[in-house]
């Protein structure tokens, strides 16, 4: 099966099949059976794409209730390294984080359930990163961590000095839910 469970609960890992020969590869990228089959049964509303360059650091954002997001995260150009924190509070891994290393020649994708916060850097001179969402954005039940919150601890895997943010993710509040 091309899923497997990060230590996280909740967190799904997809490594899908690949069939390449002298013309290049095809995988499936999405098969509602298939990911039905591995216990996500998220039914996906909106994609959203984002290119960037080295360094940059999106995150740590979540949606709150009623319009809590999971997410399906995949990179289709470079690569990122992602992170999901847990924020689910009656989480025995409540304030935990994993991360992985998505790529365009890895082509992993995450499966971010509600309840955590998400973000990722870029590790590679550009990328592009691709999600699918089972809620729509509502600015209103947005919210956000900072990334380098000492409690959370994150190793983003750059030099943090070399980290390009948004003035919007530096303003946002530490991790004190």
């Amino acid at each position: 099966m091309p899923f497997w469970n990060a230590p996280i609960d909740g967190l799904i890992v997809f490594e899908p099949q690949v069939w390449e020969d002298a013309r290049g590869y095809f995988f499936e990228s999405y098969n509602r059976r298939t990911f039905a089959e591995a216990g996500i049964t998220a039914d996906f509303v909106q994609d959203n794409q984002a290119r960037s360059s080295f360094g940059v650091l999106r995150g740590l954002h979540y949606q709150r209730a009623p319009f809590a997001q999971a997410k399906l995260v995949r990179v289709t150009e470079g690569e990122v390294f992602d992170v999901a924190v847990d924020i689910r509070e009656n989480s025995p891994t409540y304030g935990q984080w994993y991360g992985l290393l998505l790529s365009a020649e890895n082509k992993r994708q995450l499966f971010i359930p509600g309840g955590f916060a998400h973000g990722y850097v870029v590790l590679s001179p550009a990328a592009e990163f691709c999600y699918k969402c089972d809620n729509f954005y509502s600015k209103p039940h947005e919210g956000g961590i900072r990334y380098d919150d000492p409690t959370l601890g994150i190793d983003w895997q750059i030099d943090l000095n070399k980290a390009i943010l948004s003035e919007k993710d530096l303003a946002l509040p530490g991790f004190n839910f």
